[in-house]
């Protein structure tokens, strides 16, 4: 009785949350088996993902390290407004952009699965800096507490190494994520100053 009671405690409360989940299916497993609409019109769903590409609304969501490099995008310097990202916002189920900056423990697994779960589809995840990557400085064979790879948990679209990345490398992510969305590099690029009309 003991012996039970001892294998009991030393399994976490996430890896009990994840046995859950993954018998319900993959996180993303909603998108992926998702049937579509009943009638599909490409100029319509080209018009949509030109819209959705320049007005990804990221969630206001940092845990740690990285997430100062998250907030600078958002200043002048960088201007994240250009292209249409600027909108921080306080809640999931406004949002449709998680970008994970930083190392992501045991505890906040459920809290970042949670997350992504209320966030309405379709919904897009950047995976910022070394830690929510792999682990980063974190990943050797003594780590009991980091998750090594936030793919691990939820499924992401682009991958933002460096320790931390630089805002500009993060401005590059999106850049990603938008030719993801639409096809192309900058759906709607902007224009230099010396093309500007007089």
């Amino acid at each position: 009785m003991a012996e039970d009671k001892r294998d009991v405690l030393r399994i976490h409360s996430y890896a009990a949350e994840l046995r859950v989940r993954n018998d319900r299916g993959a996180p993303g497993d909603l998108i992926e088996n998702d049937p579509g609409p009943i009638v599909r019109v490409p100029v319509v769903e080209k018009i949509l993902d030109l819209c959705r590409a320049n007005s990804l609304w990221p969630m206001t969501f940092g845990l740690a390290c990285c997430a100062i490099e998250m907030m600078g995008l958002g200043m002048a310097r960088f201007d994240i407004a250009r292209y249409g990202s600027e909108v921080f916002r306080p809640s999931p189920r406004q949002s449709d952009l998680m970008i994970v900056a930083g190392t992501v423990n045991k505890k906040m697994a459920p809290v970042v699965m949670t997350l992504y779960e209320q966030m309405p589809s379709p919904k897009y995840v950047i995976a910022m800096g070394n830690c929510a990557i792999s682990g980063g400085p974190f990943a050797i064979a003594e780590n009991y507490n980091v998750i090594e790879g936030i793919d691990k948990l939820i499924p992401v679209d682009v991958y933002v190494p460096g320790c931390p990345p630089r805002p500009e490398a993060l401005l590059e992510g999106i850049f990603k994520l938008q030719e993801k969305i639409t096809g192309v590099r900058h759906p709607f690029p902007q224009r230099k100053v010396s093309d500007a009309p007089n």
